[in-house]
């Protein structure tokens, strides 16, 4: 069943996005070279207490930390850690969440660390990040879930890929939907398959997380032996982009981003929704 959300719930769910756009901030501006995955995971439990939110991510299913931090060829789901040192020319993924009187945000982004980064890293962030939007722009009154997939797969299929070949679209994860629990129904493809048929149709109150993962080359992973770490099989690395968005009445209302999503949903024609906040 998927759960459908009042205007009411939804501005809850948006204190949380904003919440998860601070920690954000915060964590990127840590993401240095000599900084350990540990360092990004305090930084992120000072702003879920200053901001008096909880965490969905600590001790969910047993993680032992506040958000993921995913370097390299990690795809998701690393784990914070003193060992774990940033350094130059590295790239991380920062997943987060947090709740707010029951309600739940969710978000990641990557982050480039240092400089000199190979121009192949830099579009390979880019179009995650862009697929993404395509997906937010999907989430349209009428359309169902299978758009939002087809969006996303579309535009990264769409891209060249530098020195040639294909991106690798993650398939053993995907996005999800979010509101009283982190993850919930309905599970969102980043691409189109036969055997899941068109999904659910999209209405007000529909919540998404929607966050492709893609890499530069496999689409495959394994989980390594702390039953919680993702790498590609081939070690490629990868890229992973995500947002929690409310479909309203106006439209799509990302709620994790500072701005609602006007300015790259603009970029496709379409208004955001007003901040129920605001």
């Amino acid at each position: 069943m998927v759960q459908i959300k009042t205007p009411e719930q939804i501005a809850k769910m948006r204190e949380a996005g904003l919440v998860v756009a601070a920690i954000h901030a915060a964590t990127r501006e840590a993401a240095v070279p000599g900084a350990t995955t540990r360092d990004l995971d305090e930084v992120a439990r000072k702003v879920i207490a200053d901001h008096g939110a909880k965490s969905n991510f600590l001790g969910y299913g047993g993680f032992p930390a506040t958000i993921c931090t995913s370097v390299n060829e990690v795809v998701v789901h690393g784990i914070p850690d003193e060992k774990t040192v940033l350094k130059d020319g590295d790239i991380i993924s920062v997943d987060a969440g947090a709740i707010v009187d029951g309600w739940h945000g969710d978000a990641a982004y990557t982050v480039f660390v240092g400089s000199g980064h190979a121009p192949e890293l830099i579009e390979l962030s880019r179009v995650t990040e862009e697929s993404m939007w395509a997906g937010i722009a999907a989430m349209k009154n009428g359309n169902r879930l299978v758009d939002v997939s087809r969006a996303i797969e579309t535009y990264i299929r769409r891209q060249p890929k530098p020195g040639g070949g294909r991106y690798g679209i993650i398939e053993e994860y995907g996005g999800h939907g979010i509101g009283t629990e982190m993850h919930m129904d309905p599970h969102l493809l980043n691409y189109v398959s036969r055997k899941r048929g068109k999904g659910p149709k999209l209405v007000p109150g529909f919540c998404l997380a929607i966050e492709p993962m893609v890499s530069l080359g496999t689409p495959h992973t394994e989980v390594l032996a702390d039953d919680w770490t993702v790498i590609t099989t081939d070690g490629t690395w990868s890229s992973h982009w995500e947002h929690s968005v409310a479909l309203t009445e106006q439209g799509p209302l990302v709620l994790t981003a500072p701005d609602c999503g006007r300015a790259k949903l603009a970029e496709y024609g379409i208004t955001a929704a007003p901040d129920p906040l605001s």
